[in-house]
């Protein structure tokens, strides 16, 4: 009788064993299936609608009649050109157009004199397609001397180069969206990138040279990865290869903050006035428009061109920091001058889409949102600080609680492959269990029965 409740017993925890492999093998691959995609790799010149049809017209008509094209207050597309026979292919084109003076090749002109010119730290120039002129700045640390001698060299250029002062210093925003931190500094995250085979960050390039090794906590104890090329100054972009190659859930998305992430979905090149979002571990997500293209800024550790000037504050900390709109890629941050406190100032921007052609690697976009909504329309936000703004922006499309989970968290989550593995490996046990209880048992019987034959 004990034996036959010993065999009932067997087979009903063998019967539960396998029921509870099936149940597993169910549950994995519910979760492997409810798993979202991994962020696909997209090549730098993808996505560039964002710049509207002005950089066709200004390409086709040509250096000689067009000075650069920017969205208007009414969001149309705006034509600077010096003919009227230009100005009536913009409006047939679809577009307004702007008579101006002086040409594209003009204010081309002028930057060129500027850049020959010796290089004086604290100054920056660019183009001002609206005003037509070319604007040369010049921060608090440029001495009377030097700002005298620049202005020979600009009014030498032409009587449309501008002369401004301004407050505060053009400096690298060193010390974003995420923190990440070596023995050069403080520095942002910008966006995720690949070669295809390991994964990056992108970020400035002033950040710190090859070699540099990076953390994400101030005690070194959780390792990044390792600044592996880049450039400058002359650009300001540079690799980090993450330590074991991949940079994990959410290598397509942006954090904004508070614990929330804007999904990254392509990689343009900026239009003038476009409205732009900066996000930065210092300063919070932030907000403004392009002022100009193609700016040059003498930093004191040397020369940067071919930047993106803005109106967004920055502060220190915000070095490397993404540069977004509508979910496009557009930047990461060099530096500038002003503060968040008072919502002014000038920050530039290296663009994205160069750094990725140099570099040869391609952007790491999120999966689509459900339902096949990529971005928002942006909101007007407020510039009483980063929660204000957070709460009052929608810079793209949101990815809300994006962050690091733990072990127990995903091994308990119905949605993962936890639960189904440790269903699969608790089954499993109960297997081996049962066999090795019957093993042990026959071996006993055996042992048993040969003990009184032999007496």
């Amino acid at each position: 009788m004990r034996h036959a409740r010993r065999r009932v017993v067997r087979r009903v925890t063998r019967l539960a064993a396998v029921g509870g492999l099936l149940l597993g093998a169910t549950m994995v691959t519910r979760a492997v299936a409810a798993e979202p995609p991994a962020p696909d790799p997209v090549p730098y010149a993808a996505a560039e609608e964002g710049t509207g049809p002005g950089s066709a017209l200004v390409s086709r008509l040509g250096a000689s009649r067009t000075a650069g094209s920017w969205l208007g207050e009414d969001g149309r597309t705006v034509v600077a050109v010096t003919d009227e026979k230009a100005a009536a292919e913009v409006r047939e084109a679809g577009a307004d157009p702007k008579l101006v003076r002086h040409s594209m090749r003009d204010l081309k002109s002028a930057t060129k004199t500027l850049d020959s010119a010796p290089r004086v730290p604290g100054t920056a120039w660019a183009m001002d397609y609206r005003s037509n002129e070319v604007v040369v700045r010049g921060d608090s640390t440029v001495s009377a001397n030097d700002w005298s001698d620049l202005t020979q060299v600009a009014e030498g250029a032409g009587g449309f180069v501008r002369m401004e002062r301004t407050e505060g210093t053009f400096t690298t925003r060193i010390n974003g969206a995420e923190p990440i931190l070596s023995t050069a500094g403080r520095c942002s995250a910008g966006f995720n990138v690949t070669d295809g085979k390991s994964e990056f960050i992108l970020t400035a390039g002033h950040c710190g040279p090859d070699g540099s090794v990076w953390f994400a906590d101030d005690g070194g104890r959780k390792k990044v990865g390792t600044t592996v090329g880049g450039s400058f100054p002359g650009d300001d972009y540079s690799l980090i290869e993450y330590d074991g190659g991949r940079a994990g859930e959410g290598a397509g998305v942006v954090s904004v903050g508070n614990g929330q992430g804007i999904r990254i979905t392509g990689v343009g090149d900026p239009t003038v006035g476009q409205r732009v979002f900066r996000s930065g571990s210092t300063s919070g997500l932030r907000d403004g428009e392009v002022t100009a293209l193609n700016a040059t800024v003498n930093y004191p550790e040397g020369t940067v061109s071919g930047l993106i000037e803005t109106n967004v504050c920055a502060e220190p900390g915000d070095s490397g920091g993404p540069m977004f709109s509508e979910g496009i890629a557009l930047g990461v941050t060099s530096g500038g001058s002003g503060d968040c406190r008072q919502a002014s100032g000038t920050t530039f921007f290296q663009p994205v889409t160069k750094a990725l052609a140099q570099l040869k690697v391609d952007l790491l976009v999120a999966p689509k949102a459900q339902g096949g909504a990529d971005t928002a329309a942006p909101a007007p936000s407020a510039s009483a600080g980063a929660a204000a703004a957070r709460d009052a922006a929608s810079p793209g499309s949101p990815a809300a609680g994006i962050g690091a989970s733990t072990l127990l968290s995903r091994l308990t989550d119905p949605r993962n492959v936890g639960p189904g593995m440790l269903v699969i490996g608790g089954s499993l046990m109960a297997l081996v269990a049962t066999r090795w209880i019957r093993a042990e048992q026959d071996r006993k019987a055996y042992q048993r029965y040969y003990s009184a034959t032999w007496g």
